[in-house]
């Protein structure tokens, strides 16, 4: 379909066309190359950790932290429900358990009280996500992962940038994950990054990403024999999306304050329609808004027709997110019965409006103009 307001575009300028073409036309280190290396620098820059990994998504760093960690068949990983799958799935591509904790209605994120109340012996992680473009609670979070001897991963696919009391999300937890997947504050089409202040888990993550390959030179053009020292996989990122993750990097600060100031519009706009609830955060949150989450005061039913409505009008919207645990996959295949009375309500209200850089003024007063409509209507 084609929409007159996509929920997302890809931001992009001539200085990324002219990093990508660069790298083409050299027609060397497709696949690995000094592009990876610029922009794992620029991250560890950025954020102030001492050490960055870039992959091929933010699946695949989850996935390569839990071996890094050496998380199996036993162990138990707290997780939302309220997230996007790949958070959920990870522990079971180790052969370890998630188990759901409920959401708290400030961030979207875990709740420390039902956090605590699922650790017991077998728990070994708590991997919370930074929902949206918001801190979630973390601070409490750490201190209950450290009275309890237990990891913090920190999920913070949606929330580069981020702040939670003036620090940076990726700064909290043992380690973090990032995701630059194309509807992300910055993009490099597909691909994420792990980030850690832990030598030993940065270079076991460095094996785990290529193939388990003990990589003293570049192995596209050396013709050094690199051993094999254990099991790993293709997670690389291609220098070539590298190539556009350092020029994304480098005007990030100007996409998020562009997304704050649109929200802000937004949230002016949006605030005399009675039927919606604008977002609200804590004041120690910094806010990246890569979505823009209203909610529907009157619940599942009116925000379902107010979704088709916009759909109608060329505006897409998305449910994000709908909880896992009510899937097919976990209910009925693997028979989750989880009790989450916090994320099933906000998940029946909660609806993403289109929040990109790219928006005009009167792309957002349209999006208004047709919720107004709407309500106005329903009356």
């Amino acid at each position: 379909m084609e929409w007159k307001i996509p929920l997302f575009k890809t931001y992009w300028d001539d200085d990324d066309i002219d990093r990508v073409t660069e790298t083409l036309k050299s027609g060397m280190n497709w696949a690995i190359g000094p592009n990876v290396q610029e922009f794992e620098g620029l991250i560890e820059s950025y954020l102030g950790t001492r050490y960055t990994l870039a992959f091929n998504s933010g699946t695949s760093v989850l996935h390569a932290l839990l071996i890094a960690y050496g998380i199996g068949p036993g162990d138990e990983i707290i997780v939302p429900s309220f997230t996007f799958i790949a958070t959920v799935n990870a522990p079971f591509f180790v052969g370890a358990k998630p188990v759901f904790a409920d959401i708290e209605e400030k961030t979207y994120g875990l709740d420390p009280g039902d956090v605590t109340a699922k650790i017991n012996g077998r728990t070994r992680a708590i991997m919370p996500i930074h929902y949206g473009g918001s801190p979630c609670l973390i601070e409490e979070l750490r201190e209950i992962a450290v009275k309890h001897d237990l990891l913090l991963i920190e999920d913070a696919a949606e929330s580069f940038g981020a702040k939670w009391d003036g620090k940076k999300v990726g700064n909290f937890g043992d380690a973090a994950m990032f995701s630059s997947c194309q509807n992300k504050v910055f993009a490099t089409g597909e691909g994420g990054f792990a980030v850690t202040n832990d030598q030993g888990i940065y270079e076991k993550l460095k094996l785990i990403r290529s193939h388990g390959r003990a990589e003293t030179a570049d192995y596209f053009s050396s013709i050094e024999y690199m051993d094999y020292v254990t099991l790993g996989y293709n997670f690389r990122m291609s220098n070539i999306l590298a190539a556009l993750g350092v020029t994304q990097i480098k005007k990030v600060d100007r996409l998020i304050e562009i997304r704050r100031n649109n929200a802000a519009y937004m949230s002016e706009r949006l605030s005399s329609i009675s039927g919606v609830e604008i977002p609200e955060f804590p004041t120690e949150a910094f806010h990246v808004y890569q979505e823009y989450p209203i909610r529907i005061r009157a619940g599942s039913q009116t925000r379902d027709s107010l979704q088709k409505y916009l759909a109608g009008q060329g505006i897409m919207t998305r449910i994000s997110f709908h909880p896992i645990h009510l899937t097919h996959y976990y209910k009925n295949v693997l028979s989750y019965s989880s009790h989450l009375p916090v994320t099933e309500e906000l998940a029946s209200r909660a609806l993403s409006l289109p929040i990109y850089p790219a928006l005009t003024e009167g792309d957002m007063d349209l999006i208004v103009s047709k919720i107004d409509n709407f309500f106005k209507e329903e009356k």
